[in-house]
This record gives C-alpha cells, sequence and structure tokens, in this order.
C-alpha cells in the first residue's frame, strides 16, 4: 500500500515533473492511467500525484496561476532547477526510472525519428532518442494530440516537429516553444518551406509553388488552410515562439 505519509523526494518530484509537462491540465486527476502507472512506481496513491502535478501547475508561470496552491519548498526548487532546461530533465528522469526499474524507459520509441548506427555512437543515438520522446511527449500534451493544421487527432500520425531545425539551434532542441504538432504530409512541407505560420497572428501561409502550381491533386492537401488559424495549443501553452517563426518566416519560406 502507498504511504501517503512520507515526504516526496526529489527523485518522485523528478518523474512527476516530467510527468506534469507530458499530461494536459484537463488530465491531470487520479483516474488518469499515467498517474496511476507513476503511483504504483514510487508507492504512491494516484490522488497524491495528481494533487503533485496541480501543484506544479500553480508554480508555472505559462499556465498563469491555475491548478491548486500548496506547492512545497522542495517542488519550487525542482521547478526552478529544471524549468526551461528541457534536456537536464529528460536526462535527470531517465536516471531516476534506472534507478527505480532497472532499465531505461522506452514508452514511445517507435515514434521516435528514425535513425541508422552505422558508425553512430550508441550513448549518443540512445541520449537523442531520450530527447526525442521527451519532446513529443511534450507536443502531445500541450496541443492534446491534436494536429496544428488539420485538427487530425490521431497520434500515430502526428509528428513533434521543430520550427526552426534540430541541427540549427542547440539550445532549443527540446524547447516546446519551438515545435508544432503536424500531420506527416504538412510537416514535410512545412519543412521544404511550402507552408509556414505567420508569426503575428499564427495564421497558415501557402507558397505560390503550391498555390500557382498546374497540379490539380496537390492543391486540395493545401489551398483550404491559406490564412486560416492553427490550432493553438491548450491554455494557450507553449505557443510557438515568435522568434523561431520569424527564422521561418524569413528563412525557410519559399514565398
Amino acid at each position: 500500500m502507498a504511504d501517503k505519509r512520507k515526504n516526496w523526494t526529489r527523485q518522485e518530484l523528478i518523474l512527476a515533473l516530467r510527468l506534469y509537462y507530458w499530461t494536459p491540465f484537463g488530465k491531470m486527476y487520479r483516474n488518469n492511467p499515467e498517474v496511476i502507472q507513476l503511483a504504483e512506481l514510487i508507492g504512491r496513491t494516484a490522488n497524491s500525484v495528481a494533487l503533485k502535478l496541480v501543484n506544479f501547475a500553480h508554480i508555472d508561470p505559462d499556465l498563469k496561476r491555475q491548478g491548486m496552491k500548496g506547492a512545497s519548498k522542495l517542488d519550487r526548487q525542482i521547478w526552478a532547477e529544471f524549468y526551461q532546461k528541457w534536456e537536464d530533465l529528460a536526462l535527470a528522469a531517465e536516471n531516476v526510472l534506472q534507478q527505480y526499474e532497472g532499465v531505461p524507459q522506452n514508452r514511445v520509441e517507435e515514434a521516435i525519428i528514425p535513425y541508422s548506427s552505422a558508425g553512430e555512437d550508441i550513448e549518443r543515438l540512445v541520449k537523442t532518442r531520450r530527447n526525442q520522446s521527451f519532446f513529443r511527449n511534450t507536443l502531445l500534451a500541450s496541443y492534446e494530440s491534436t494536429c496544428c493544421i488539420t485538427g487530425l487527432q490521431q497520434p500515430e500520425l502526428l509528428i513533434a516537429g521543430h520550427i526552426k531545425p534540430w541541427a540549427k539551434d542547440v539550445d532549443n532542441r527540446l524547447n516546446p516553444t519551438n515545435g508544432i504538432l503536424i500531420n506527416a504530409l504538412h510537416d514535410k512541407a512545412f519543412e521544404v518551406g511550402l507552408i509556414t505560420i505567420d508569426k503575428t497572428n499564427y495564421t497558415i501561409k501557402i507558397s505560390s509553388e503550391i498555390t500557382q502550381s498546374k497540379d490539380g491533386q496537390l492543391k486540395p492537401f493545401f489551398l483550404p488552410y491559406q490564412n486560416q488559424k492553427i490550432y493553438l495549443p491548450k491554455q494557450y501553452k507553449y505557443l510557438p515562439g515568435k522568434a523561431f517563426l520569424e527564422y521561418h518566416n524569413d528563412v525557410r519560406f519559399r514565398k
């Protein structure tokens, strides 16, 4: 039976913080399977874990004090230590999981970008996959598994895409404001600059290479979204960053 009286440890809070980033605000309740799973892992009640998530929500400046008051001093210390330090949190959480489980957690390995392991350092490969997993789960939670272009809600068909490419901005590889949740077709179009998102009003812009194309089969996939506003993250948490969109508008977009 979970001990409801014991103080939360640093290790437990790191796992709870990661789950916080992976959980939409409206699903921070005790019946959530992810909450139950973490509670069983660390020997606490699901209600205790759910309350800890909403305590983090109260601390989170991006949510403007939603959630419940009552965060502890250690809660605030952990938050301050990892706030906007996405890679540090991903690494710390994996290390804690290894202590609890003995092996790294592979929750979403199938959703991570495929790699060829030939000639590549295995430790670096594992780290990259872990980071991609963290980034994807954070965006799935923020957008509540909804494609920002079409509204499609099938997670297997959605990609956590970077606005400023992975290779171009090392410091913001895991920053969710440098990401959008998008279906595979439009992700590719965004990547090569055939579509962009306006930095001022979050509307979709279509390249003239598509609007003036003679390919009648191409246009139906894009023209209906011209000048439409994207589906924004719930609670406006982790909105696409203006600076990242400016880069994409000015550098990547093929007007």
